[in-house]
């Protein structure tokens, strides 16, 4: 059986290898999934796959793969600088968006070009709720493989300025509370405190602001609250 004393090494680079990792992805930045360019994407397989052989791999001295990893990342970083400045590294490195669907036609080139095919953009069409290609005016795949659509007039969702309505615009509703916890920060950005918030609450007839699982006010001062013990649905409702 494998003593403690034998794990001990695994386990502190295991631990230096998710620590150097948190450190790597907050240097390179946050990225949602669907915003990552291909580039991205190898970047982070490859450093996550050195980050495993650092934790295992005892044979290998960790400094490098902790070199490696750290390398990856300030090349990544340099590569982000240089995109940030220059269109035409921009283009090179992260590519440029593709037309697939002009005008309503469909450009089986560029189609051949980024390796597309039919079944792939039908698929996408209906996920996006166009069943009829007919109804698409513009599909563009943008760098990141990700499909924009652009429906034909007809077929567009009415705006309430083809109505000639012009209704109140809304800002950025604020949390105000999260987890039972006030968020003094988001108070103090919308001009409010403490305060007023637990004077809205009680009209409310809410006196614990523990039992509050969010809690969002939005620009005219109007408070929305979710409890942290509102009881499931009935199982059987979706079945």
């Amino acid at each position: 059986m494998v003593s403690f004393a034998e794990m001990l090494p695994i386990l502190l680079r295991a631990f230096i290898s998710f620590v150097l990792m948190l450190l790597l992805a907050k240097l390179m930045g946050a990225k949602q999934i669907s915003q990552m360019t291909f580039f991205d994407y190898i970047v982070g397989i490859s450093i996550g796959s050195i980050a495993a052989v650092l934790a295992i791999d005892d044979q290998i001295p960790a400094v490098y793969p902790i070199a490696a990893m750290v390398i990856y990342a300030l090349l990544d970083l340099a590569l982000s600088v240089i995109t940030n400045k220059s269109i035409v590294a921009r283009r090179f490195f992260t590519g440029t968006p593709t037309i697939i669907i002009d005008n309503g036609k469909i450009i089986r080139e560029n189609m051949v070009h980024t390796h597309y095919d039919m079944n792939d953009l039908l698929s996408i069409c209906r996920t996006k709720g166009f069943y009829n290609v007919s109804d698409i005016s513009y599909a563009i795949l943008e760098t990141n493989g990700e499909l924009s659509i652009l429906p034909k007039t007809a077929h567009r969702p009415v705006t309430p300025s083809d109505l000639n309505l012009t209704p109140a615009e809304e800002g950025v509703l604020a949390n105000v509370v999260i987890d039972g916890n006030i968020m003094y920060n988001n108070l103090k950005g919308i001009g409010r405190n403490e305060e007023w918030l637990k004077k809205k609450l009680e009209e409310q007839k809410i006196k614990k602001v523990e039992d509050i699982l969010l809690a969002t006010c939005d620009s005219t001062g109007s408070v929305s609250v979710f409890f942290k013990d509102e009881k499931p649905p009935h199982h059987g409702m979706f079945e």
